[in-house]
């Protein structure tokens, strides 16, 4: 039997809005030539830069945000992750999850898009973003990701909708229509999970982090 293949650290973000009294979720659809999921409709993300690490937000993390992704992760892997998050959605909607940069604030050297960001005056947003969810790939497959699905308000990004081409036919959707897409398993039970906490009136710092992943060739889901 071959050796699976380690997952490589991936972010995704889920950016949310209201139209009317129905939350929207954007979406996008993956390249038929993609080897991972050709042709699905995921929400915007990708794996880690090794220079997401370098990159200062305009405001950190939330202090019970943080505390979620650092039961799983280093400080420093969980800042990246949360960078990653912000650059991956830029790169492939053109909205940018941003704020003020901090005074003498340089993003890493001919790194886009954070030039774009800096010429704005402006850097990742991470107090924007809540930790909803991780999951990892099972084994045995091509390519897997230990991947972490953040979430945002719509409201505080800035930009066109556009991105580099890698999604196609990005759109606003209602939950329910998003869900008669062709979505991959783990994204349709993102969006039940988004649907239920949007009914929720208020966050609770101390809540587990709902996990997907696979032990012993078996589905598990729990809490991290």
């Amino acid at each position: 039997m071959p050796r699976s293949v380690r997952p490589r650290d991936a972010a995704t973000l889920i950016l949310l809005r209201q139209n009317g009294d129905e939350p929207e979720v954007l979406l996008g659809q993956r390249h038929g030539g993609h080897a991972f999921m050709p042709n699905r409709y995921v929400f915007p993300g990708g794996r880690v830069d090794q220079h997401d690490h370098l990159v200062r937000g305009g405001a950190p993390l939330r202090a019970e945000v943080r505390a979620r992704l650092e039961r799983s992760a280093t400080p420093a892997r969980a800042h990246a992750l949360a960078v990653a998050a912000v650059r991956e959605t830029y790169e492939e909607t053109g909205l940018m999850l941003a704020a003020p940069a901090p005074n003498g604030a340089k993003p890493p050297a001919n790194r886009a898009p954070w030039d774009e960001f800096a010429a704005l005056g402006l850097a990742p947003a991470l107090d924007k973003l809540d930790y909803l969810y991780r999951a990892i790939t099972p084994p045995q497959r091509p390519r897997r990701f230990n991947a972490r699905f953040f979430v945002a308000d719509a409201r505080d990004t800035v930009g066109e909708l556009g991105g580099s081409g890698e999604l196609l036919d990005l759109r606003w959707l209602g939950l329910r229509e998003a869900m008669a897409l062709p979505i991959p398993q783990i994204t349709h039970m993102v969006l039940e999970m988004v649907g239920e906490r949007i009914k929720q009136a208020a966050d609770d710092g101390d809540r587990g982090v709902p996990r997907f992943r696979t032990v012993h060739g078996r589905f598990v889901f729990d809490e991290e």
